[in-house]
């Protein structure tokens, strides 16, 4: 029996759990990877589109939407460490597009009744998506705010319907609405990982995807991961799919050939943007396991890589995030309790994962999670979007089936 290993009998569980959902037409693939001590375990499952075709391979490259962030949380405390940032220095000198900021009165209320903002926006901000500004939910159920209207001209991320321009005028779309809140006062999702992708340009004088290859990818052997798929690897792209809301099928969302990653994008987008593979996201996953480093690589200090996977917020800032995701101390989506920078840190058991589980999951079909405390890495890599009851259980299975494969 492996020391810190996985079981047979859990391993085969989990094969045929993750069929389950595979026959029954929960994705029409998947690419599953379970390490534990000197123990991966890989599933491989499905077809790259729905109804046949080419079937997924342990290479297949899926879109990781919001699984993208603890990357770009990462490029910042490299610059962090280099003292080239300061967590609590104002980014305005870097970001003058977010200097001297007005905040709306109140979150409904309409664009022009502003107050002047009580402090800068500083680099801990932009980490934990406490800026002041992001993705939120109206009070109340309220109607959609002017806010969140006029949150449509930034563009969505690098699959949507309405791309990102360039990242100054990104910026300067972002500068000219007013805050949501206090810099500090409330967590929204999303945008501060945006900001934080054009800040490591600005901050390093080179491109943000450069600057990922550099100093993440080339250095963790992540040689499939990017803002887009060159076309020699296309083929290894699969069809994206979002649910239909009223029927529950499967509809498509981004085709790989002539789709939103076929090319590089004009925004290289923190928040979602990146593509990677199952080994690829797994090194950087056991990066953060080992404290930052990678066979003889290391990439963060012990220090930094401490502060991006334990609890940043407070209790006020924490109400807002289990505001957004309906979670009130769940198990499901943000309901792991505390956040980090760019990912959730579990500061309370309520379901199998340890306290310190640390990860993201992204809303295009993918989940990733470190567990210090069982040596554990986990990803999920589907291209069926978790907008459906029938996604989801596929993501909360395949973790229920990766710790109860755990031996001693």
């Amino acid at each position: 029996m492996p020391e810190k290993g996985l079981s047979k009998e859990g391993l085969r569980r989990m094969h045929d759990i993750l069929a389950g959902h595979i026959e029954s037409g929960a994705a029409p693939g998947l690419v599953a990877m379970v390490t534990r001590g000197g123990d991966t375990h890989v599933e491989i499952m499905g077809t790259l589109r729905e109804g046949g075709g080419a079937p997924v391979r342990r290479d297949t490259i899926f879109r990781l939407a919001s699984v993208t962030k603890p990357v770009t949380a990462a490029a910042t405390m490299i610059l962090v460490d280099e003292c080239r940032l300061r967590l609590d220095d104002p980014v305005d000198d870097w970001l003058p597009e977010l200097a001297g900021r007005r905040v709306l009165k109140r979150f409904d209320g309409p664009l022009e009744e502003t107050v002047p903002a009580r402090r800068s926006i500083t680099v801990r901000d932009l980490l934990t998506f406490t800026f002041g500004f992001g993705m939120t939910v109206a009070p109340g159920g309220a109607a959609v705010a002017p806010i969140m209207e006029a949150m449509s001209t930034l563009g969505s991320g690098s699959g949507g319907p309405d791309p990102k321009p360039d990242p100054d005028t990104w910026m300067r779309r972002l500068g000219e609405l007013p805050l949501m809140y206090q810099p500090g006062e409330r967590w929204l999702y999303h945008t501060g990982s945006d900001v934080l992708g054009v800040l490591v340009a600005r901050v390093s004088g080179r491109p943000f995807e450069a600057f990922l290859r550099e100093r993440v990818f080339e250095p963790l052997g992540m040689k499939d991961t990017g803002f887009h798929v060159p076309e020699h690897k296309i083929h290894r792209l699969p069809t994206s799919y979002a649910h239909d809301q009223q029927t529950g099928d499967l509809v498509v969302y981004d085709e790989p050939t002539g789709g939103s990653w076929s090319r590089p994008p004009a925004f290289p987008a923190g928040g979602d943007g990146l593509a990677s593979t199952a080994d690829d996201y797994t090194a950087f996953q056991q990066m953060l396991l080992n404290k930052g480093t990678y066979g003889k690589e290391r990439i963060l200090s012990r220090a930094a890589v401490e502060l991006m996977t334990s609890d940043q917020l407070t209790p006020r800032q924490r109400a807002g995030k289990d505001a957004f995701f309906g979670s009130e101390g769940g198990a499901g989506f943000g309901g792991q309790g505390g956040f980090g920078f760019g990912m959730a840190v579990r500061t309370h058991r309520c379901d199998y994962p340890s306290v310190g589980q640390f990860g993201w999951d992204g809303g295009l079909g993918t989940s990733a999670y470190a567990d210090p405390a069982q040596g554990l890495t986990g990803i999920l890599l589907t291209q069926a979007a978790m907008d459906a009851p029938t996604s989801l259980h596929l993501n909360q299975d395949f973790w229920t089936t990766a710790y109860q494969a755990i031996e001693d």
